[in-house]
C-alpha cells in the first residue's frame, strides 16, 4: 500500500509540474491565472513533492554501507559518537580506539587505563571522560591531544557512564559496588555517591537534570535526581529479564530498554511505569532512538539489528531485522545522519569447559575486529 500510495503521489507531484509548466509556455492561459491560483498550485506542488518524499523515506531499508577493518586485540564495551566532530570512540580493554566517520580509519588511540567501559564526551573534540573498571577511576580526557589529565577515584568497577549538561556532572555507575559514582567537572572532585541496590548499566539524561539507569539484576530503571543525588523512583521492567542498553526518547519521554530475553521494554519516564514491550533479537546490549526519524534499534549478538518505526510514543512497528555481523551487540547513533555505528570481530571455535573454567570463551580470529556502518 506505501509503494502504490508513494507512486501516486508521485506522479500527482509531476502532473502539477507539467501542468504549471504549460501554464507558463502559454501567455493567454498564464494571464488567466489569479496570483491566488498560483499559490494554491504551487502548495499543491510542494504538498504532493514532501508527501511523496516522506512515504518514500518511511519505506526505505536500512543496510550495511560500509565495513571497516580495524583490526587490534581485545574485547570491547560501550561505543560513543562525537557527530559535531565525526569521530567514533571504541572502548578496548587497556585503551579507547579513535575512528574517523569520513574515512572509516583508525586515527589514533588514547591509552593509560586497566580497563575501560564508556567514554562520554563533554566538550565537542575537547574533553571526554573514561570509565576505567579495573582502575575504579574515572579519567578526565583531553580530546585534541588524547591524553589523560586527571584521575578521580569512583566505585567498584565504574561501566556506564553520562554527562549530565545542567549540573555539569559526570555519572559513573559501578558494577561491582552498585552504586553511582557523581562528580563535579569543574572541580573533577566527587560529590555524591548513590546507593542502587543491584547491578546499573546503560544509562540515559534528558539534559534537563534527570538520568535513568537500569538495574540489570533486579530488572528495575531507576530515577535520579542529579542535583540532590537522589533515586527519586524506581519501576519494573518485568517481563523483560536482564536490561542492558537503555535509549531515550525525549520528546515522547520514552525509555527503551533491551534485556537479555529478546524483549524491549518501553517505559513512560515521568509517570514512571512500562507501557509496551516489543519482541528483539537475541544477545542485545545496545539501544539507539533517532528522534529526527522516530525509529528505535536493539543491536543483537546473534547477528542483526531491530528495527522499529515510532508510530505514537506507545505504538511501535517492526520496520526491518537487519541482518549484521554475530557478535554485532554494541551501537551508538550518529544523530546527524541518522547512522548507526556496530563493532564485531570473528571467533575461532569454543575450548572445552573445564572444572576451573566451565564457560570459556573462544579467541578471537586475529585482526578480525571491524565497525560497520549502518544507514539508509
Amino acid at each position: 500500500m506505501h509503494k502504490t500510495l508513494c507512486e501516486f503521489l508521485l506522479r500527482l507531484h509531476e502532473f502539477f509540474r507539467g501542468y504549471a509548466a504549460a501554464l507558463a509556455l502559454l501567455p493567454e492561459f498564464r494571464n488567466r491565472l489569479t496570483c491566488m491560483k498560483q499559490v494554491i498550485l504551487r502548495l499543491l506542488i510542494l504538498c504532493t513533492f514532501f508527501g511523496a518524499c516522506a512515504i518514500c523515506f518511511a519505506q526505505q531499508n536500512y543496510r550495511v554501507l560500509n565495513t571497516w577493518k580495524i583490526g587490534g586485540d581485545g574485547g570491547w564495551d560501550y561505543l560513543t559518537v562525537d557527530p559535531s566532530a565525526h569521530i567514533l570512540y571504541i572502548a578496548r580493554g587497556p585503551r579507547i580506539q579513535v575512528v574517523d566517520l569520513k574515512s572509516g580509519k583508525l586515527v589514533g588511540e588514547i591509552t593509560g587505563f586497566r580497563s575501560t567501559h564508556g567514554l562520554v564526551v563533554v566538550t565537542s573534540g575537547k574533553v571526554g571522560y573514561v570509565s576505567d573498571g579495573q582502575g575504579n577511576a574515572v579519567r578526565r580526557v583531553d580530546l585534541s591531544t588524547l591524553k589523560i589529565t586527571a584521575s578521580i577515584d569512583a566505585g567498584q568497577n565504574p561501566d556506564g557512564i553520562v554527562y549530565e549538561p545542567k549540573t555539569k556532572r559526570i555519572i559513573a555507575f559501578n558494577g561491582r559496588s552498585k552504586d553511582a559514582t557523581v562528580i563535579d567537572t569543574a572541580t573533577n572532585k566527587v560529590v555524591a555517591t548513590i546507593t542502587l541496590g543491584g547491578k546499573p548499566e546503560f544509562p540515559q539524561t534528558d539534559g534537563k537534570g534527570t538520568v535513568w539507569v537500569n538495574v540489570e539484576d533486579t530488572n528495575l530503571i531507576k530515577r535520579i535526581d542529579v542535583a540532590t543525588a537522589t533515586v527519586t523512583a524506581a519501576w519494573s521492567l518485568d517481563p523483560c529479564d536482564g536490561p542492558s542498553g537503555l535509549a531515550f526518547d525525549g520528546v515522547h519521554r520514552r525509555l527503551f530498554s533491551v534485556c537479555g530475553n529478546q524483549k524491549m521494554a518501553v517505559s513512560d519516564a515521568d509517570a514512571g511505569k512500562l507501557v509496551t514491550t516489543l519482541d528483539i533479537g537475541n544477545r542485545p546490549d545496545a539501544a539507539t532512538y533517532d528522534a529526527l526519524r522516530g525509529v528505535v534499534f536493539s543491536s543483537n549478538g546473534e547477528g542483526n539489528l531491530s528495527i522499529y518505526s515510532q508510530q505514537s510514543a506507545d505504538s511501535y512497528t517492526l520496520l526491518q531485522t537487519l541482518p549484521t555481523q554475530a557478535s554485532a551487540r554494541t551501537s551508538a547513533l550518529d544523530a546527524s545522519t541518522g547512522n548507526i555505528y556496530l563493532v564485531a570481530a570473528t571467533f575461532g571455535p569454543r575450548p572445552p569447559s573445564t572444572p576451573e573454567n566451565p564457560k570459556p570463551k573462544p579467541a578471537m580470529v586475529s585482526g578480525s575486529f571491524v565497525v560497520l556502518e549502518v544507514g539508509r
